[in-house]
């Protein structure tokens, strides 16, 4: 049964949004709760320029392996400290070698395009309320090329009867580095908790909707 408080039916917040949708049909309605995330193309310039940036480390630390076969390695800091320029030089002169500069760069390319294919992203989470059946959680994958193409991925789904939920709950996470909240259900002869949403971190404010349509759910009386 949905919850007879209407909640918003979208919102937004940083990268996270909510969406609400009720299929009205028999039995009753099914309550559907998305949080989808948006995800900037930006992303893909910003590895682009670490991969320059990273080719251009490797042509200097090439230069000084090729310098250490005439000086000592501690002799060749300390000149290079005060000779920037012949050092831009001689990087010039490396990248006319064709060979180093085709193997390097081959490197980098691989190395990107092997981050970037195996680079799969959650493209939203839904819980989906099917009154007197159980909750299914789904999970929609998908992959980036370059940051700027998508690629539809796999969708995991996980079925929990509505006789196996004792209790939906909020949870607030501390960790070292930041704090968050997640919603939980407590099930039957299980000791851990389910998570209800395992790759994204919405809000609160997105949470309690959910929350308080899975309570309805099982008529569990909530407090606000």
């Amino acid at each position: 049964m949905v919850d007879p408080e209407m909640e918003p039916s979208t919102i937004t917040k940083g990268i996270y949004t909510y969406v609400h949708d009720v299929s009205q049909g028999p039995p009753e309605s099914i309550d559907v709760h998305h949080i989808i995330v948006s995800r900037s193309r930006a992303g893909g310039i910003i590895f682009c320029a670490y991969a320059i940036l990273f080719a251009l480390i490797c042509l200097l630390i090439l230069l000084l392996l090729q310098r250490c076969k005439a000086k000592p390695f501690g002799m060749l800091i300390i000149s290079n400290i005060f000779n920037w320029w012949n050092m831009m030089n001689d990087c010039q002169l490396l990248i006319q070698d064709k060979s180093v500069a085709v193997v390097l760069w081959g490197f980098t390319l691989a190395g990107f395009l092997l981050r970037q294919s195996r680079r799969k992203l959650v493209m939203k989470e839904s819980v989906i309320i099917l009154p007197a059946f159980g909750v299914q959680l789904e999970t929609f994958y998908m992959r980036h090329f370059f940051g700027l193409v998508q690629v539809s991925g796999r969708t995991v789904r996980h079925f929990v009867p509505i006789d196996k939920i004792l209790k939906p709950v909020l949870n607030e996470c501390v960790t070292p580095v930041t704090c968050y909240w997640s919603l939980s259900l407590i099930i039957r002869e299980q000791e851990q908790l389910l998570l209800v949403f395992k790759e994204l971190y919405p809000p609160i404010s997105m949470l309690v909707p959910i929350w308080k349509a899975l309570c309805a759910s099982i008529n569990e009386e909530y407090a606000d």
